[in-house]
């Protein structure tokens, strides 16, 4: 007798091949029928003519690493279809900690709530720091989560725990590399799928130091890179300062030296397409022609959605990581709005912002095109919704100096929408052809992360409803191959990824005229009634997890069937020679 039977779907099953109608059944958390007609008895049965039943999407990049304690459904991206998420990205996680030092899960805290953007409060109430090994971390989570999570081991945590607090600042001794190494077999064996490093300029701890593994220099990072490839279904993640824009010479011979160090796939985050400069897209795929004739295999992260930013002058968002921003940004309010007031200051500030070192950020210098959000004066009643460039056209301003008097009214907690410079149809055009490319995978959302300033975990719901009855830059068949079986293979999930006898049964099923996700809006539901943006997933009607449903229309289950994928068990070896 199966468990459940899906009866009448529209099966687009995760390889590109041809949607076809078909039943589905469910057995022990497995799918052991695909077949146009199943009349096998079921324990439950539910009818699915006009729907599309497809795999669980796959996040190739979140920060889930702490929430699944506090919400084990990693919403929202659970309720947008996404069944397996990776976590332990960017060089951040929560484990190893030192036993003898109990201040590094303090510093930990703070590091991830000024890098991450996660709720300080949350950190500290929400998740146990029962753990001290990497093993010990993903033992704590085994059991309790909705959604299947894989974690990489963090270059940050490991240098801490192997060199306290010069971990910052300091490099290594002969042992103490060792002992690093050592550190890293050690979560591996537990299950770590692999390593995760950063060298973005943009990454500072709590302290504002740049985080450990900026001071880590290549020897360092390739001995770690090979102690990757010594273990079965490992990865190599890895950001640099070029990741936001161009790549310098060096940073590309870095990725592919990594990667072929490892002799296994390493992917960065995120590749950014612009019309507006062409250029940019070649350069950042540089590095995974160079890999393959070096025996690596380097793959772009992108994003097939422009996901909406959440900005303020008051809080730490993207605006403070324009070159010599921070400085200004992270004064107390009423000398910061004393100095954006200043005709110098701001001057200065739009030179930098608009410079070749603002990068990628440099989307973000034209302020007439930003929509005024919440306010909090009777000084700036009926401006929300408005664009200030229309604002500062009737007052006779620059549109920077507008949007500061607006915020300086509300005390700079003014809440601001960046409308994207980049989406017209060149860079559309640009995108779906940045798609097709082998070194290039959608994802990217940073899920769990920049909580109460962007929301990209819906993505998943976004992208298929462009394609349906949007932009149509791709067919269905190949939109739910990029969201399941290419992470999937990329990462050497073991049978995940497709509909297929044998299969786990990691499902979601979806109204194809009516699938899409709502508009981000700021909820309080973290711990300590901490904000985050949510956004509502429209026409999914049901998500499994390892044969279990865990979401019917866009409300959890309460079921828990989630799987901690450990490497090697749960991911097989992608070679890269």
């Amino acid at each position: 007798m199966l468990d459940h039977l899906i009866k009448g779907a529209t099966v687009v099953d995760g390889t590109g091949a041809p949607a076809r109608a078909a039943d589905v059944g469910i057995r022990d958390g497995r799918i052991v029928r695909v077949e146009p007609s199943v009349a096998e008895d079921s324990r439950t049965t539910e009818q699915a003519q006009g729907l599309v039943l497809a795999p669980g999407f796959v996040d190739p990049h979140t920060h889930y690493d702490a929430q699944l304690f506090w919400d084990p459904y990693a919403t929202p991206s659970l309720n947008h279809g996404v069944t397996t998420v990776v976590g332990g990205n960017c060089g951040f996680t929560l484990a190893p900690l030192h036993p003898a030092r109990p201040e590094d899960a303090d510093y930990t805290r703070r590091m991830m709530a000024k890098v991450e953007g996660m709720s300080l409060v949350a950190l500290e109430q929400g998740a146990p720091w029962s753990w001290h090994s990497f093993g010990e971390y993903l033992d704590a989570l085994e059991g309790r989560v909705a959604v299947n999570a894989g974690f990489m081991v963090g270059h940050c945590a490991l240098r801490r725990y192997v060199m306290g607090a010069d971990a910052v600042g300091g490099q290594p001794s002969a042992d103490q590399l060792a002992r690093m190494v050592a550190l890293a077999h050690e979560a591996m064996d537990a299950g770590a799928w692999g390593l995760s490093t950063t060298q973005s300029s943009t990454h500072a701890d709590g302290d504002g130091e740049p985080v450990a593994s900026r001071h880590a220099r290549p020897e360092e990072l390739l001995a770690l890179a090979r102690a990757v490839g010594e273990h079965e279904g490992t990865q190599v993640e890895a950001i640099v300062a070029g990741c936001l824009d161009r790549f310098r010479d060096d940073e590309v011979e870095l990725l592919v030296e990594l990667s072929a160090a490892a002799g296994r796939p390493l992917n960065w985050n995120v590749l950014t397409v612009d019309a507006a400069v062409p250029e940019r897209v070649p350069r950042q795929l540089l590095p995974g022609e160079r890999a393959r004739k070096a025996g690596g295999r380097v793959v772009a992260l992108t994003m097939p959605i422009l996901t909406p930013m959440n900005m303020s002058l008051g809080t730490f968002c993207a605006l403070h990581l324009i070159p010599g921003w921070g400085e200004v940004l992270g004064l107390p309010v009423p000398e910061r709005v004393a100095r954006l007031r200043d005709p110098a200051v701001r001057a200065e500030l739009l030179r930098r912002a608009t410079s070749e070192e603002a990068g990628v950020f440099r989307r973000l210098a034209r302020f007439d095109r930003y929509v005024v959000g919440d306010t909090y004066s009777a000084a700036n009643a009926g401006l929300t919704g408005r664009v200030v460039g229309d604002i500062a056209a009737e007052r006779g301003q620059e549109p920077f100096a507008c949007l500061v008097d607006i915020c300086a009214n509300d005390e700079l907690r003014t809440v601001l929408w960046p409308m994207p410079t980049d989406n017209d149809p060149a860079s559309w055009a640009l995108r779906a052809e940045t798609w097709r490319h082998e070194d290039v995978l959608l994802g990217g959302s940073d899920a769990g992360a920049h909580l109460d300033r962007m929301c990209g975990a819906p993505y998943t719901t976004r992208f298929l409803g462009d394609c349906l009855r949007g932009r149509r830059l791709v067919g269905l068949e190949q939109a739910v191959k990029m969201l399941t079986d290419d992470p999937a293979r990329l990462f050497g999930l073991r049978d995940r990824g497709r509909i297929a006898e044998g299969h786990h049964a990691d499902l979601v099923l979806f109204d194809p005229e009516t699938v899409a996700a709502g508009t981000a809006t700021l909820v309080h539901d973290l711990p300590g009634a901490s904000p985050r943006l949510d956004s509502k997933a429209i026409g999914v009607r049901a998500v499994w997890v390892n044969g279990t449903a865990v979401i019917r229309d866009d409300v959890v289950t309460g079921a828990k069937p989630g799987t901690v994928l450990r490497s090697g068990r749960d991911t097989r070896t992608v070679a890269t020679r």
